[in-house]
C-alpha cells in the first residue's frame, strides 16, 4: 500500500464492516517513536529562506524524508520547523527500519 520510505509503511491497516456490510479499509494510528532514541545525525541551523524539503534533501538525500525530521523534533505540522530563524533542527541517522 505504501512505499517502504514512507511514515506509514508499518502502520497496520484495519477493516471496519458497516452495517451494510461494505467493508472499509483504513489505517490504524501511527504513534511517534520516542526521540531520545534516535541517534542524531546533525543539527541543522534554520535560516532565512529554509524549506523542510531542501534541508532534509540536504542531510537525508530524499525530500520525502521530512516526516523524520518532524518526528525527531516533536513537530505535528512540518513548516513550525523552519518558521524561526536560529531554531537548532535536530537530524535523524536514518537507521534500519
Amino acid at each position: 500500500m505504501f512505499s517502504s520510505t514512507s511514515r506509514y509503511s508499518k502502520t497496520e491497516t484495519a477493516v471496519l464492516t458497516t452495517e451494510e456490510g461494505r467493508e472499509l479499509v483504513y489505517l490504524r494510528r501511527r504513534f511517534l517513536p520516542d526521540p531520545k532514541d534516535a541517534t542524531i545525525l546533525s543539527e541543522h541551523l534554520v535560516s532565512e529562506g529554509d524549506r523542510l524539503d531542501n534541508v532534509t534533501a540536504l542531510y537525508l538525500g530524499d525530500p520525502e524524508q521530512f516526516w523524520r525530521i518532524c518526528d525527531v523534533n516533536l513537530a505535528m505540522q512540518h513548516r513550525h520547523l523552519t518558521a524561526k530563524i536560529g531554531r537548532k533542527l535536530k537530524i535523524p541517522l536514518i537507521q534500519g527500519d
